[in-house]
């Protein structure tokens, strides 16, 4: 699978843009905010029908302007397939797939899979549980469609616990038989999210420590351990447990809304231990794993989104990921970049089908 051609209309700073893409390597140079990271965002949205970095579509319509419109011919299974993703104040977002809408955007998610590679993934590292809950949910849910449904069903049954819980510290008294009824979703639910992840993390981990060592030549060792309150017992046990505590703080205090990750080099936080190259290398580790699962799950090369990635990174490193990304392994592949002398030499040393682009001002004009 590839993006032949894309077309952008009033997203960000992008006035007005119609590309033709390489099927394997496409590079943007440009200085910072010149419309580069917006330009990787519009093909983020067309995979997610969403933003990677705003969950407003009116903070991403162009200044003074009141729509936005992304369009993408992709080559899929031999067959060339059409998406359209828009915006308009005061309506709905429209999403569609060779000219028809969806009923549900849900039903989209897997179809056109993208892997995005950020400087914004370093609250991976430096944020809280949240941020490394949504790294898993998003991979996990690209090929699993049963999860995402698992995964709202939980939210939305925990919001309507919570409530409940809100409303009988005010009133002193608690409806039991809605408790019961809210317990026995959240225990189905959360039981199939939990070892849902837990797999997960069990095959992304050897996968993940094989890039990692690929880059950082071999000398560094680094983990991920899943760690979740139903690892030790029951959800059904925990909710009796809580209940005294979740009353008190008028909220859900225990479950799979509390899960994380632990990321560690030589089994300390990485947070504490590792200096900002080895955070680096340990995220884009990360993410070339989470496209390899995809990959072997779905059978599907996903695109792979590098966003100014070799900031902090040196240039043994540098030069490692791009000849992995270069290989038969991966499939198309968008690297931004400021200075387009740092990527030349290696690009060409790797592979002679790609493409370079010049972005200013939300202005893409190909150059190579």
């Amino acid at each position: 699978m590839h993006l032949k051609t894309l077309s952008v209309v009033n997203f960000k700073n992008i006035k007005e843009a119609l590309i033709d893409f390489s099927p394997r390597l496409n590079t943007f140079i440009g200085n910072n905010g010149a419309g580069k990271t917006n330009l990787l965002d519009a093909l983020y949205s067309l995979s997610f029908s969403k933003s990677f970095f705003s969950t407003s579509d009116q903070l991403n319509v162009t200044y003074d302007e009141n729509w936005f419109m992304i369009q993408g011919k992709y080559l899929r299974e031999s067959a060339e397939e059409t998406v359209v993703y828009g915006f308009q104040s005061g309506q709905k977002k429209l999403l569609k797939r060779n000219g028809k809408a969806y009923k549900k955007m849900s039903d989209h998610i897997g179809l056109f899979p993208l892997v995005m590679v950020s400087p914004s993934d370093a609250s991976l590292i430096l944020g809280g549980s949240e941020e490394r809950r949504k790294f898993m949910d998003g991979v996990i849910s690209q090929y699993n469609s049963a999860y995402l449904e698992d995964l709202l069903r939980y939210n939305r049954v925990l919001l309507q616990r919570n409530n409940l819980l809100k409303k009988a510290a005010e009133s002193g008294r608690l409806d039991n038989d809605m408790l019961d009824v809210y317990d026995g979703e959240l225990t189905y639910c959360g039981f199939r999210i939990h070892q849902q992840r837990k797999e997960f993390v069990k095959n992304l981990k050897p996968v993940f420590q094989f890039f990692y060592s690929q880059i950082s030549g071999g000398n560094e060792q680094v983990g991920l351990v899943y760690q979740s309150e139903l690892n030790r017992q029951t959800f059904e046990k925990l909710l009796k447990e809580s209940l005294a505590c979740d009353r008190a703080a008028r909220f859900t205090t225990t479950g799979t809304h509390k899960d994380d990750l632990r990321l560690t080099l030589a089994g300390y936080p990485l947070k504490k231990a590792g200096s900002q190259g080895q955070q680096k290398t340990f995220l884009v580790s990360l993410k070339l794993a989470q496209f390899e699962f995809i990959r072997e799950i779905s059978g599907v090369k996903p695109i792979l989104l590098l966003d100014d990635i070799f900031d902090k990174l040196d240039k043994n490193r540098v030069e490692e990921i791009v000849k992995m990304v270069a290989g038969d392994r991966f499939g198309q592949i968008f690297i931004t970049d400021t200075n387009r002398d740092h990527l030349d030499t290696i690009l060409h040393s790797v592979t002679p089908d790609y493409r370079i682009f010049h972005v200013s001002n939300g202005k893409i004009e190909a150059i190579r």
